[in-house]
């Protein structure tokens, strides 16, 4: 087990090998023998003198024994890497968090606290430029499209599109900061719409063309209806900054206003991706970053779980800084981050959040492991110290 412990912390174990590392250490028994393979991994002695054992095992334990909710089928063996939850399972961490019990006990403030999970709402922007409000628990109909409040449908309606043949007609989904909204589109591809997104899409498509759609912003998961189901007509997905053409397949493009990066990740089939000329196949697994500044396009491995876990209700995070967990809150949690001390924003952390829990919640966690000694939430303002 030893073995398992030394991979895990340097981030080379496998996904069989993390459920096994997880059924062992929830043992209490185990806890001693996980500290000390920590321990000594991290030469943490040679640092601290004065580590308070006992209070470090409690902050170990805690850790771990943190799960996500059960997620769908299909990422199963996604969702095994994302299980054990060592926050901040690196170098600095483990040196200046886990295994330090010196850190001072500071109640947070919170008054007037506005900020709430997010829900399922959207604004649908008709062809005529009228607006129509979706949102949970009430039924909206259209000429074209029907919504129980959580997603819209688009039916296919063979007759409308043959006397709309030479012009299509635009709908636009936008999704506000602490919403989430699904649709599916009058070929059958499904759309997750993430938090501060814009989608623009034809009510209907026209046969043997290719079916394009634009991603104004944000972030969105295409589950796409296949090509062989439309007479051979690709689909494509545009942005100001790139465009991805598919066959049929499962993909997920974060583009958001306010980040500099584009990231494009592929789950199932095969994607295209095209920038200024640029092209750049993507098979499963693999993310393609588009810096929109110096126009840089890049393929990487990925953990697909990691990107778009936030589909399926949970947040997983692997090694990302507290400042960009901050960003990816506020969007969900509809709410404005400080750090007083701009330094705890470059913190990194390993972790999985699910989109239901408390804001008072997740920031007890981040305190709790000496990251931040205290915050204050005042109306939808959080302050972290």
């Amino acid at each position: 087990m030893k073995k398992l412990i030394l991979k895990y912390l340097t981030d080379t174990i496998s996904d069989v090998e993390k459920e096994q590392l997880l059924d062992w250490i929830q043992k209490p028994t185990h806890q001693k023998t996980f500290q000390e393979l920590v321990k000594e991994n991290y030469d943490i002695d040679m640092v601290y003198n004065d580590v308070n054992e006992e209070q470090a095992l409690l902050k170990v334990k805690k850790a771990i024994q943190m799960k996500e909710k059960p997620v769908r089928r299909l990422y199963w063996r996604y969702a095994a890497a994302a299980v054990l939850i060592i926050a901040l399972a690196s170098t600095y961490f483990l040196r200046d968090t886990i295994f330090n019990s010196n850190s001072e006990t500071i109640t947070p403030i919170i008054v007037n606290n506005q900020i709430e999970p997010g829900v399922d709402k959207a604004t649908l922007t008709l062809e005529t430029g009228e607006t129509v409000a979706l949102v949970k628990g009430t039924s909206v109909q259209t000429q074209n499209a029907t919504s129980n409040g959580e997603e819209i449908v688009y039916i296919e309606n063979r007759e409308k599109r043959k006397e709309n043949r030479d012009k299509l007609v635009y709908n636009t989904l936008t999704i506000p900061r602490g919403g989430q909204f699904q649709l599916t589109l009058s070929d059958g591809t499904r759309v997750w719409l993430n938090s501060e997104t814009q989608l623009k899409y034809p009510v209907s498509f026209t046969d043997g063309e290719s079916r394009q759609v634009e991603l104004v912003y944000g972030e969105a998961y295409f589950d796409v209806s296949p090509s062989t189901e439309h007479k051979g007509s690709d689909f494509k997905v545009y942005h100001s900054q790139q465009e991805v053409q598919v066959l049929g397949t499962q993909f997920n493009i974060k583009a958001y206003k306010d980040e500099t990066n584009i990231f494009t990740t592929l789950v199932e089939g095969k994607v295209v991706v095209n920038h200024q000329g640029k092209t750049q196949s993507l098979n499963p697994g693999l993310q393609s970053d588009l810096n929109s500044v110096t126009n840089m396009l890049s393929v990487l491995a990925v953990n697909v779980y990691n990107e778009v876990s936030w589909k399926e209700g949970v947040f997983s995070f692997h090694r990302k800084s507290l400042k960009d967990i901050m960003i990816v809150l506020s969007r969900w949690y509809d709410m404005d981050v400080t750090f007083v001390d701009l330094d705890l924003g470059n913190v990194g952390f390993n972790g999985v959040l699910t989109k239901d829990q408390k804001i008072e919640d997740i920031l007890d966690t981040i305190k709790s492991f000496g990251v931040i000694k205290t915050y204050e939430i005042n109306d939808k303002k959080v302050i972290l110290k």
